[in-house]
């Protein structure tokens, strides 16, 4: 069978994090890179030994004719490099992106319709689906070790960058259940941007899945000194899932620390599974988990929060609105972002 020819969009440090993964494959050709600074493609070439360097990924799609293509740019660049490999003389079969998936839900949507109508596998890296603690986390929530499934809540930094992760994880936990309707409110205390993309310096997002299950993400400021990591309450007990911890309180008995492995060794190459799951999938046909269709969902619960702090009310999903309902306010002077003190 011949290898995969894989190019990369992007040679910097997601970049090559992409590139140890093919390096881990045994059926995979490292084939292109393509950078807008050519020393960041030399440096990416150098060390994975890639044959081809361009500074313009198109001509670099068109000429490599490749099987899998990862995008590792910053999130307003997304749409362009995704509708790119779409409508390249042979697009791939498989595309690899970071997170988050756009600046806007629109977008996101364009990116993930376009791929399925033409076939290709978009998938998104929400790594995290294959640590250790979280996996072990979901096979307790969906075991009945906690009793029933009530309610889960994730804290991070901010709704777009970091929750993207734990909106994603909590739809991990929940079998994927679709989301109903979402509450949200958002505080804009500074000019604050993640991959040139502002955010929030604090929110709530409160949102019910189908299912009866609540789910709660407070990020920023909000979450006080709570650490980044989700929780799982269910009608028997709780479980706690952070990335280097697990425990679990079950009804009658105290907190109990759960054996995950060596978490430190795990945490040395997330990125690595997340590829060589991918490319398992491609092979066998089968959906990623790591799936637009699934980030997607993740998305739409970033989108309608910020909805909801427009609207100043609950929505209800799918969202009919294509734009981020923050950056829009920030345009038209509805929210103004303090700027730092020079």
């Amino acid at each position: 069978m011949a290898k995969l020819r894989v190019g990369l969009i992007g040679c910097g440090g997601r970049g090559r994090a992409h590139a140890r993964g093919y390096a881990a494959a045994p059926d995979v050709e490292l084939a292109a890179c393509a950078d807008l600074y050519p020393e960041t493609a030399q440096k990416a070439a150098a060390e994975f030994k890639i044959p081809k360097t361009y500074t313009d990924y198109k001509e670099m799609l068109e000429r490599e004719r490749l099987d899998v293509v990862s995008i590792a740019l910053w999130t307003g660049l997304h749409h362009e490099a995704v509708l790119a490999c779409v409508n390249a003389s042979k697009p791939p079969k498989l595309i690899n992106a970071e997170k988050p998936m756009a600046p806007t839900l629109g977008a996101a949507r364009s990116m993930h319709e376009a791929c399925a109508k033409a076939g290709i596998a978009l998938t998104f890296c929400h790594q995290r689906r294959l640590g250790s603690t979280f996996a072990k986390a979901r096979e307790f929530a969906q075991s009945g070790a906690i009793g029933s499934l009530r309610r889960m809540e994730g804290y991070c930094p901010n709704l777009f960058d970091w929750g993207t992760h734990w909106f994603d994880m909590l739809f991990y936990y929940n079998a994927q259940t679709p989301v109903e309707w979402v509450m949200g409110q958002i505080d804009v205390a500074a000019d604050k941007k993640v991959f040139g993309t502002p955010v929030e310096t604090s929110g709530l997002s409160l949102f019910r899945f189908a299912n009866g299950v609540e789910g709660l993400l407070v990020t920023g400021s909000e979450a006080g000194s709570e650490p980044t990591g989700t929780r799982i309450f269910g009608s028997a007990g709780i479980v706690e899932a952070r990335e280097h911890s697990l425990r679990i309180l079950r009804e009658g008995k105290s907190w109990e620390d759960v054996d995950c492995g060596d978490l430190k060794a795990e945490a040395a190459n997330p990125t690595t599974r997340y590829v060589l799951e991918t490319l398992g999938c491609l092979r066998e046909s089968q959906e990623s988990l790591f799936s637009s269709r699934q980030s997607l969902m993740a998305t739409e619960l970033i989108f309608a929060t910020y909805e909801s702090a427009r609207r100043r009310a609950k929505v209800k999903l799918p969202l009919g609105t294509d734009d981020s309902a923050l950056l829009t306010m920030l345009e038209k002077g509805e929210i103004v972002a303090p700027k730092a003190p020079a």
